[in-house]
């Protein structure tokens, strides 16, 4: 069924974790802050670096690309670039992304990072505009090339244009462990996000329900259903948009005339934390293996997963492994216990975290 031949669907899109409404209600306070530290490039001044930390799918990555949109609207002395650095890892892509995004050419392969860095200078100098740069997932940045960081903190040694960084993470402590000059170039004002209430949820969706679907189409009920499911899964809108999807998707294929609770309850048990999935879908090398091998064990010791590593993808040390692990847990995708302490010492127990499959 074409989608303006559906009952139920006014505008599916509206339903996608990657669509920018034109409001996002409860996250007005953080998109003043927010706009307020950018403000400043617009009239030729310094803006204030920003490190914006809090759970999956409270808004943060949707306020920034807000504000940036409306920069972009209203300033012709602002170019904001938007970098999801899961894709963009390390500082030669990066980079190249911004040369590019600033509208000059740039070979991706064949020069050297300091070429490309000459190429970015000279586009700066050509074009005179402010440039504020969105770092998202800015932690799998720090992890793969932290040098690339501390290039950007001091870009605008080498230009008079004003450049601010906006960062984005889940984890408030991601700078602990970074190099003393990187810390000492951040001079970041932190803005947290929160998660949602169970009204401010129930608000969120109710005003993506208004435009994705006909009017009279959702019986009384399913909105909160939703909202509960998202809430108790971590407070993650996409779960709710999830829901909403999943729910309107049966009702079509029953033919019904309305989306009814009964719709949700057949598919809450498959939408679950959507974050976790895309996290792994993006990941590549060692941690993909580990991930690989997890996924056909229940529960693994680090000694028996350090082993099976060896014999299907070849040499790494027990220490280089331990790294790698730290990180897929402290970004939550798998968990480790220890065992009560034994004769022979203890034994750490590693599996994944469960997640749902998400569909687009």
């Amino acid at each position: 069924m074409l989608e303006s031949e559906s009952k139920i669907f006014k505008d599916e899109r509206i339903l996608n974790p990657e669509y920018l409404p034109e409001l996002l209600p409860h996250r007005e306070h953080q998109i003043e802050r927010i706009a307020n530290n950018i403000y400043p490039a617009s009239k030729g001044r310094s803006a204030q670096n920003i490190f914006i930390f809090g759970g999956p799918g409270v808004g943060k990555t949707a306020s920034v690309k807000f504000v940036f949109r409306k920069f972009q609207e209203f300033s012709d002395r602002v170019k904001t670039i938007y970098i999801n650095t899961w894709d963009y890892s390390t500082s030669y892509a990066i980079l190249t992304k911004l040369v590019l995004d600033l509208g000059f050419f740039v070979q991706r392969r064949g020069l050297s990072k300091d070429e490309v860095m000459e190429r970015l200078i000279e586009a700066l100098k050509k074009t005179k505009k402010s440039l504020i740069v969105c770092l998202d997932e800015v932690d799998q940045l720090i992890k793969k090339d932290e040098k690339s960081l501390y290039n950007l903190l001091r870009l605008d040694q080498y230009v008079d244009n004003p450049i601010g960084l906006v960062m984005i993470s889940n984890y408030r402590d991601i700078f602990i462990n970074v190099e003393p000059r990187i810390k000492s170039s951040l001079d970041v004002e932190e803005i947290e996000f929160k998660s949602y209430s169970l009204q401010e949820m129930k608000d969120i969706l109710l005003e993506r329900c208004k435009k994705a679907f006909r009017l009279d189409v959702l019986q009384e009920g399913v909105i909160l259903l939703c909202t509960n499911h998202a809430v108790n899964k971590g407070g993650d809108v996409r779960i709710g948009l999830e829901c909403l999807r999943k729910a309107a998707r049966i009702c079509e294929e029953e033919n019904s005339d309305k989306i009814k609770v009964g719709h949700v309850k057949q598919i809450l048990k498959q939408v679950g934390p959507v974050k976790l999935e895309i996290m792994r879908k993006k990941l590549e090398g060692v941690e993909k293996n580990i991930v690989e091998l997890l996924s056909q064990e229940k529960e693994i010791t680090s000694t028996e997963l350090h082993k099976k590593y060896v014999e299907k993808f070849g040499k790494i040390t027990q220490f280089g492994l331990r790294k790698h692990i730290k990180h897929l847990e402290g970004i939550g995708i798998l968990k480790s216990k220890v065992s009560r302490k034994e004769t022979r010492g203890r034994k750490y127990f590693i599996s994944l975290i469960k997640c749902k499959k998400f569909t687009t």
